[in-house]
């Protein structure tokens, strides 16, 4: 499909700085961004929440205003507005998700966590054990700050983010911590 008139008249008004031009081109393209961001999700079984769809589009938006313009200058209307800007706006959802995912696994888990930085660690948690003289048994010969990490997961409940504020210590070490405590009762268990 060809560029049409009407994106070629607002492409040529937000390169000039039109007054209200930026505003015209959000409007007509945020509901094909939301489209990109939900789309490349499912495609990579990311579950988002609204506050992630915004921020990705804000992304988005952010890389088409970056450098005056520059995604926009490059724009040679060789297809339509919308096919460039879906491709531009895919590439800009993968490297943030790409990003994030980064971040976490190496323990640079942000303040803000949403629904995207949460998901690993939902495919990961160890599963909860209810009873309680086996979590008795697995605190008895564990070092210090396992043996917290156990008790507030399996007895208080506590998320990961709750143990990791309390604890200090990094999210992404309490799952393999709740592990390492899990395989030393099975050891246990095996030696009785």
């Amino acid at each position: 499909m060809a560029l049409t008139e009407i994106d070629r008249e607002l492409l040529n008004r937000c390169l000039a700085g039109e007054p209200a031009s930026w505003h015209d081109l959000v409007d007509r393209f945020l509901g094909l961004f939301v489209h990109v961001v939900h789309h490349t999700a499912h495609a990579r079984s990311v579950r988002l929440n609204p506050e992630d769809v915004d921020d990705l589009c804000a992304e988005v938006f952010v890389t088409l205003l970056d450098r005056n313009y520059a995604v926009l200058r490059a724009f040679r209307g060789e297809c339509s507005l919308a096919t460039y800007l879906t491709v531009v706006a895919r590439r800009v959802i993968v490297r943030e998700m790409s990003r994030r995912r980064m971040a976490e696994a190496l323990g640079h888990v942000n303040a803000h966590h949403s629904a995207l930085d949460m998901a690993s660690h939902e495919r990961h948690e160890v599963q909860r054990i209810d009873n309680r003289d086996e979590i008795q048994r697995m605190l008895a010969d564990l070092p210090d700050m396992e043996a917290k990490i156990v008790r507030q997961y399996h007895i208080e409940g506590r998320t990961y983010r709750e143990i990791s504020d309390g604890l200090g210590v990094p999210e992404n070490s309490i799952g393999p911590a709740l592990s390492r405590a899990r395989a030393k009762l099975r050891g246990k268990e095996v030696k009785l």
